[in-house]
């Protein structure tokens, strides 16, 4: 199988752990709607900061569980611990 054919939305991080940059415009829009939706609770805190903050956190927490298990699952090679190799 290619790298092209692999499905991957995100390269793997070089050195370290984890995802480096997309690499499909998949990646991208999860990347985007991930910053989307992290900024989407700013009018809530600004209307109730008590009230707001309970919900943005919320929010908050979700939505990154969900960005770093998609990203998980989309990098090539899966998350390890890199040391410069190339895959």
């Amino acid at each position: 199988m290619s790298e092209r054919d692999d499905g991957a939305w995100f390269a793997p991080k070089r050195f370290g752990y984890g995802a480096g940059l997309p690499i499909a415009w998949q990646g991208w829009a999860l990347l985007a709607g991930y910053i989307a939706v992290m900024l989407a609770p700013n009018p809530l805190l600004e209307w109730d900061p008590i009230l707001g903050t309970g919900i943005a956190a919320a929010v908050w927490i979700f939505a990154t569980a969900f960005f770093l298990l998609v990203a998980k699952r989309k990098t090539r090679g899966g998350w390890r611990w890199r040391h410069g190799e190339r895959d």
